[in-house]
């Protein structure tokens, strides 16, 4: 697994997944020791600093419940909710024509948007890049800035607030690559 496909994971999860969630059990103690650090491969400490200090499970818990969970959530985390047209329908089909396993839970949720971006990376062949730019130009590029901006207005929790900023700069740093590879 290469660093691409850990940040996809990693944010993908934690957007994902309850806080309480026992899958998570094992991230939010590295994040909680700082040992998800030395692991990251972008420059951003000082917002994994951040995450360390306000990593309280009871209070993430509640917050990201606030925030993504329920009719009246704060955050929708649904592509379909920030992109006039788009349906769930879609990206489900753009998933499944490369082989994504999916469930019954929405393809266009943010979390499952940045796992399938890991699984993607994973399953490519070397120079396959294609539907990873096609994920992210189509699929989740044009609404996340308007998403995570929503999500740092609204967050109660310095987590959730970090958590906005440090994935941006990660999907920055992410398509950058993949406009890199396309180049090369």
């Amino acid at each position: 697994m290469n660093e691409f496909s850990i940040l996809c994971r990693v944010l993908g999860s934690l957007f994902y997944r309850q806080p309480q969630d026992p899958l998570l059990v094992p991230l939010y103690t590295l994040i909680r020791e700082g040992k998800l650090a030395q692991n990251w491969p972008l420059e951003q400490d000082e917002m994994l600093e951040r995450l360390q200090k306000n990593c309280d499970a009871q209070g993430l818990a509640a917050d990201f419940n606030a925030l993504f969970v329920g009719n009246e959530c704060r955050v929708s985390p649904y592509r379909s909710a920030w992109v006039d047209g788009a349906t769930e329908a879609e990206v489900r089909a753009f998933l499944s024509t490369r082989g994504m396993p999916l469930t019954d839970a929405p393809a266009d949720h943010f979390g499952t948007l940045l796992l399938a971006a890991s699984w993607l990376e994973d399953q490519s062949a070397e120079d396959e890049s294609e539907a990873l730019e096609t994920l992210f130009a189509e699929y989740l590029l044009p609404w996340c800035g308007t998403f995570l901006g929503k999500v740092e207005a609204h967050a109660t929790t310095p987590f959730w607030r970090t958590m906005a900023p440090l994935t941006r700069d990660a999907l920055s740093a992410m398509w950058d690559e993949l406009q890199e590879s396309a180049e090369e």
